[in-house]
């Protein structure tokens, strides 16, 4: 698979899981051009091109999506600022398709983050932000996320040029199944110097997604099944150091959903036990390693 700068396809079809990365880039260009912005991506709308407003155009619940797209990316940037503050000199982020928190974000200089991708995605993203000036030490890897051997290789390598790393794998534990999580998660534990990583977690009931969305993700399904995403990777030695819940974050912003949207079920004032339920839907984490 090949990602074409300009090409756009009029169904707005995913055809590959690569195609998510212009998803969710075209979300971040919205909110960008909101005149309550939670945040500014000046790059977003040059990455996601038309490409990423056709899959945005055609997908179910936009408005929806946009909330959690808007509320993910400032999440887990306050995740990101916390693991900094915590003594982390390197960053990671694997998978990292069209994210651009080494332009936007204000990076120590000397922090050192390190993208991997696909090296169509990495081919896209350096001839589109040539001109561009990131704020930290910056490095592109091209790689096959599923080949054990080359992940094995990079992350050895970040980890032993590296005292603190932080994991980051936005977007990317629900597209593969629980035995690659498990591998993952095996590789990872093997380096010491990797203490801290972020994901997106969900409980069962957003991965048990509508009819209509499934069709729209057939080239890239959600596959990770474990009903204790927690306690899944607690068995590897990471257990949650913060957790960001969808709601929570949304109200910490002042945004919440259209109330036509299923997601506006979430808010509804129904006391605490209501309220935990909905923090176990979905949100952000910040997992430390524990133990040797």
């Amino acid at each position: 698979m090949t990602v074409e700068s300009g090409t756009s396809d009029e169904s707005g079809e995913i055809e590959h899981v690569t195609d998510t990365a212009f998803w969710v880039a075209s979300y971040r260009a919205l909110e960008s051009e909101r005149s309550d912005a939670l945040f500014r991506d000046p790059l977003a709308a040059l990455l996601s091109g038309e490409k990423g407003r056709q899959i945005a155009r055609s997908m179910p619940d936009a408005r929806a999506m946009a909330f959690f797209m808007a509320v993910r990316t400032t999440a887990i940037d306050r995740l990101i600022s916390s693991a900094i503050s915590h003594g982390v000199g390197t960053v990671l982020n694997l998978g990292a398709g069209l994210d651009t928190r080494p332009y936007r974000m204000p990076l120590p200089k000397e922090l050192r983050w390190i993208e991997a991708d696909f090296a169509s995605v990495v081919k896209y993203k350096e001839d589109k932000l040539a001109n561009m000036q990131p704020a930290c030490v910056f490095e592109r890897v091209a790689i096959d996320l599923s080949d054990r051997a080359a992940r094995q290789a990079l992350l050895e390598r970040v980890g032993r040029e590296a005292q603190s790393v932080l994991v980051i794998t936005e977007g990317v534990i629900l597209y593969l199944p629980d035995d690659e999580v498990g591998r993952l998660a095996e590789d990872v534990r093997t380096v010491p110097t990797i203490r801290f990583w972020i994901q997106d977690y969900y409980g069962p009931e957003p991965r048990r997604h509508r009819a209509r969305l499934r069709r729209k993700l057939q080239a890239a399904p959600f596959l990770f099944q474990a009903p204790d995403w927690f306690g899944f990777f607690a068995k590897y030695g990471f257990l949650p150091r913060e957790k960001i819940s969808a709601r929570q974050e949304g109200l910490r912003v002042g945004r919440r959903p259209s109330c036509l949207s299923l997601t506006a079920l979430l808010f509804l004032p129904l006391g605490a036990k209501w309220h935990e339920k909905a923090d176990r839907v979905l949100g952000y984490t910040l997992l430390e390693r524990r133990g040797q």
